[in-house]
């Protein structure tokens, strides 16, 4: 198992590495420091002396790979490349284009994002999985077929008119909860309470139909057909064998959606003012702080990555034939 985690973990290092250089020549070659300069200062005539003045004072103002000019011992470091990718696999993400902490600023935004995202994901897995389980149970019937439609309702309705639609009855008519804003503490739960249900509500048919599959490929399997010939109830065959067995499926699920703790949801946070991560990608892509963005996608593959790793550990301990492996 050791060996195991060993190899997936050395797979992931050269992955973080190709991710950092495609990140280096979307944002230094494709997008030229040059040009960045003059989107910043929004100027239609922009003269090259201020160009060159943002650039010295951002620190684009070195050559990107090679510093011929350099000293011999900096000649690699004096570069764009090492100052500003290199570091990111130390997660140090440097200053933002507009003066900001970089680092300091995932650190206080990553909670609220964490706040919003993990009640959202915990729940969303009961409701989902309890759900699909009950119309398994209940399969070839009005109560399944009902279900159905009501999965492909839930799932052909937007998302955004989940948001717009919960803020206008919930906090703007009944006057639940507030329509938007933060604050810090356990004074957070009234301002999470919608999102976080307008995010179950949102997944529930996806979900439901995709949880509801994979039961469905288990209870036709013999060993299903072996625990129903010893005398087991339904029920308890869905819960002690179906279950356990279909957890590889649920926990590849799971991982699409493990960046999203950390990395925030960029609609969700923005139409309620949520201070997380995903509302400071959308201000950074909005502003053009190309520091801000080029550090949250480095941070989104890290996350990805990770999420995989455990995904694999995980593996281990719903499949002994993986420990094999």
């Amino acid at each position: 198992m050791g060996q195991y985690i060993i190899r997936r973990f050395l797979y992931a290092l050269p992955l973080l590495m190709g991710v950092n250089i495609l990140t280096f020549v979307l944002f230094f070659i494709v997008n030229s420091p040059d040009d960045m300069a003059r989107m910043q200062l929004g100027h239609k005539h922009v003269t090259e002396a201020a160009v060159q003045n943002w650039k010295q004072q951002h620190g684009y103002d070195v050559p990107l790979l090679w510093n011929p000019q350099a000293p011999a011992q900096e000649k690699i470091t004096r570069t764009i490349f090492y100052q500003k990718s290199v570091g990111l696999f130390l997660f140090r993400f440097g200053i933002s284009d507009s003066g900001r902490n970089i680092g300091a600023d995932i650190q206080e935004r990553a909670w609220p994002s964490l706040a919003l995202a993990m009640p959202t994901l915990c729940l969303g897995l009961l409701v989902n999985i309890c759900v699909a389980l009950m119309m398994v149970l209940f399969r070839n019937s009005y109560l399944e077929h009902a279900g159905l439609i009501l999965c492909v309702v839930f799932m052909s309705v937007s998302s955004l008119f989940y948001i717009i639609g919960g803020q206008f009855v919930v906090a703007k008519l009944l006057k639940l909860v507030p329509i938007s804003g933060y604050e810090d503490g356990w004074a957070a739960a009234r301002f999470l309470l919608l999102p976080v249900l307008i995010g179950v509500f949102s997944g529930v048919g996806s979900g439901v139909r995709w949880y509801r599959t994979l039961f469905l490929e288990e209870v036709e399997k013999d060993y299903v057909r072996t625990a129903r010939a010893k005398g087991l109830s339904e029920t308890q065959t869905l819960f002690r064998h179906v279950l356990p067995n279909a957890m590889i499926p649920i926990l590849t699920g799971v991982v699409v959606v493990l960046p999203l703790l950390f990395m925030g949801s960029l609609m969700m946070e923005s139409f309620f003012s949520i201070p997380g991560l995903g509302s400071y990608t959308i201000d950074a892509i909005n502003s053009q702080d190309f520091a801000i963005v080029r550090a949250m996608v480095f941070l989104g593959s890290v996350l990805y990555v990770a999420g995989l790793l455990l995904t694999d550990i995980s593996y281990t301990l719903v499949d002994p034939r993986v420990r094999l492996s």
